[in-house]
């Protein structure tokens, strides 16, 4: 069984356009994001999802300078995007990672997929409820699970942001959620606005702009300066979001 990370991707955010070709240490947010991604253990492929619109070109020349591979596909039908691109993959199981969450944990991404696989889950993932930061959001799916949901979703939010249709409909999918010790959720390392990316330019720096530090040293650094959650503490999250 195949297993593809799907990240996707899109230069046209409203509240930040061009977020994630943005530096963040001395590369791209979208690098750092493919980058953490590719230390998953069990991940067998990466496979950046972008849009067909013609400035998202940018996005696939530099997929071609990261060496992962990408596809293109609808701008608002996300859901259709995620099909097509998981089925050109040959994807057995689907990763879904959002390419505004460069400090994403490659552990906690490999913990998602062994609760997928150890509960025989249809949909698994780490925000339900949430209890990690918000940035750190991993969502793993059967092929099945998303061919289902493409054929059968017809509200428009479920066409944009891909999963709501399998945890609105619990009584269709067997759903796991994967919790934490405890509750961070009150931190915020997603990248939407300005002040999420002083907040993650910070973050960066202070693990040299190497990307290999843990969601857990995070959290110890947050704890020794609490004045960086200030930083985007007056941010307000949009309810669902797509990129």
């Amino acid at each position: 069984m195949k297993i593809v990370a799907i990240i996707q991707a899109r230069l046209g955010s409203t509240r930040l356009p061009g977020k994630v070709l943005m530096d963040l240490g001395g590369r791209t947010v979208l690098a750092r994001v493919v980058g953490r991604v590719r230390q998953a253990t069990l991940v067998d492929e990466i496979v950046v999802a972008t849009t067909d619109f013609p400035p998202d070109e940018t996005i696939v020349r530099e997929c071609h300078q990261l060496k992962v591979s990408s596809f293109r596909g609808s701008e608002n039908d996300v859901l259709d995007r995620y099909y097509r691109a998981a089925r050109g993959s040959g994807a057995g199981t689907v990763v879904r990672i959002t390419s505004d969450c460069p400090v994403i944990d490659p552990q906690l991404v490999d913990e998602t997929v062994q609760l997928f696989l150890r509960e025989c889950a249809d949909y698994a993932c780490n925000v339900l409820p949430r209890t990690y930061p918000r940035g750190l959001d991993t969502e793993v799916f059967s092929m099945d699970a998303l061919e289902r949901a493409w054929c059968d979703a017809g509200e428009s939010c479920e066409r944009e942001h891909v999963t709501p249709y399998f945890y609105e409909h619990p009584e269709l999918f067997r759903l796991a959620s994967l919790r934490g010790p405890n509750d961070y959720s009150q931190y915020r390392w997603t990248l939407d606005t300005a002040e999420d990316l002083e907040l993650l330019r910070t973050i960066y720096a202070r693990f040299d702009n190497a990307d290999d530090f843990s969601w857990s040293e995070v959290i110890q650094l947050m704890k020794r300066e609490p004045e960086l959650a200030e930083l985007n503490s007056r941010v307000v999250q949009k309810k669902l979001q797509g990129v």
